[in-house]
């Protein structure tokens, strides 16, 4: 696998084509519902373009996925060493994230994810799939869900519907890391080699049928 295949780019650019095919959208009808320009989707898909955090966030309402379904590009292991400086965060205004593991287990998926809010930076989400949760490890956290707001220190908690409007403020003009952990359903999950396609899709699923997909 090259270099670029093995990129947020690259595994963004094949996995959102097939999801794109299994829902049986064309290029134009996803740009229209995400509201985003047709062009730019065109240059996501042949993995030149540049996907933030927004983006990706928002293609996963529209499509209905998980987000480890557009960036998942892991094989799996017995053992799974996922080391910082191997991963390519994902950015947003406010928010690097770096996906590290995708786990299923029973009639659940989580994704785990290593969470920096940039100091003074807020990251607004009008709402995903899933339910959010995170635990901060250094620095202050502001927090605003629907419209209520808390703040959070190291080893605090929080955990809400991920479909309502949020957003998260580092506090105190300090960094703050922490961990995301994104719940999903697991009938949220895009099975490929399961589902009845509308469409067929022009290349097959690189998963198995069965068993556990690894990594959001």
């Amino acid at each position: 696998m090259s270099v670029s295949e093995r990129s947020v780019r690259g595994v963004l650019a094949a996995n959102l084509k097939r999801v794109r095919a299994q829902r049986g959208l064309s290029l134009s009808e996803l740009s229209r519902r995400a509201g985003i320009g047709k062009a730019t989707l065109s240059q996501l898909e042949s993995g030149t373009g540049n996907p933030t955090l927004e983006t990706v966030f928002g293609l996963s309402r529209i499509l209905g996925v998980p987000i480890s379904d557009l960036v998942d590009g892991r094989p799996a292991g017995e053992l799974t060493v996922v080391r910082a400086a191997d991963v390519e965060a994902i950015s947003g205004a406010g928010v690097d994230l770096r996906p590290l593991q995708r786990i299923e287990a029973g009639d659940s998926v989580f994704e785990v994810y290593d969470q920096q809010v940039r100091p003074g930076a807020t990251q607004d989400s009008g709402g995903h799939v899933g339910t959010e949760h995170t635990v901060v490890q250094a620095g202050r956290l502001g927090v605003r869900v629907n419209g209520r707001e808390t703040e959070l220190g190291p080893g605090d908690y929080v955990g809400f519907d991920a479909s309502l409007p949020h957003a998260y403020t580092a506090l105190d003009g300090e960094p703050v890391r922490s961990v995301l952990i994104l719940h999903h359903r697991a009938e949220q999950r895009l099975h490929l080699a399961e589902r009845v396609s509308p469409r067929p899709s022009p290349e097959p699923s690189p998963w198995p049928a069965s068993g556990p997909t690894p990594w959001h």
